[in-house]
């Protein structure tokens, strides 16, 4: 799995990156000015932005290559057939969970379809960062149950 999607995982590694570069540039900005009396202001509404994006990159590429963090204390202690089942119903909870976030923000962006919201000094608009939102962690679910159903293949 890792090498089909290597292309996908180095860009949402440049692109996270970029954006955590960016907010850090933000912040630095930010706080060079307060210091010399010119603050930059709105540098808050440009952080979360950037954090919203550099998360979003991150969740999809660690759930591409399998590296969330994992408590492996009763999992190892278990029989290969028992971890088997365990982790496949890992795999399918953490779905479900996913395509619950996914659902719940899609039925918030209906919503409020209609309702321009922005951040209130740079006037940035929510409705792309709630899409960046929702297709990342409905990426994370079909991540999920495209390895449910390869496990259930597998077994």
């Amino acid at each position: 799995m890792n090498r089909r999607f290597a292309s996908v995982e180095n860009w949402l590694f440049y692109l996270g990156a970029a954006a955590l570069l960016f907010a850090v540039a933000v912040d630095a900005i930010a706080v060079t000015g307060r210091h010399i009396g010119r603050p930059l202001l709105g540098s808050i509404e440009l952080m979360q932005a950037a954090i919203l994006i550099a998360a979003s990159a991150a969740i999809v590429s660690a759930t591409l290559v399998d590296k969330h963090a994992v408590v492996h204390l009763l999992i190892d202690r278990l029989s290969p057939r028992a971890r088997s089942l365990m982790e496949r119903f890992h795999a399918a909870l953490c779905g479900v969970f996913f395509a619950a976030l996914a659902a719940g923000s899609i039925w918030i962006a209906h919503d409020l379809r209609g309702g321009h919201e922005e951040s209130e000094l740079l006037h940035i608009p929510y409705a792309p960062l709630r899409v960046i939102s929702i297709v990342s962690v409905a990426a994370v679910a079909l991540i999920y149950a495209a390895r449910v159903a390869k496990r259930r293949e597998g077994s």
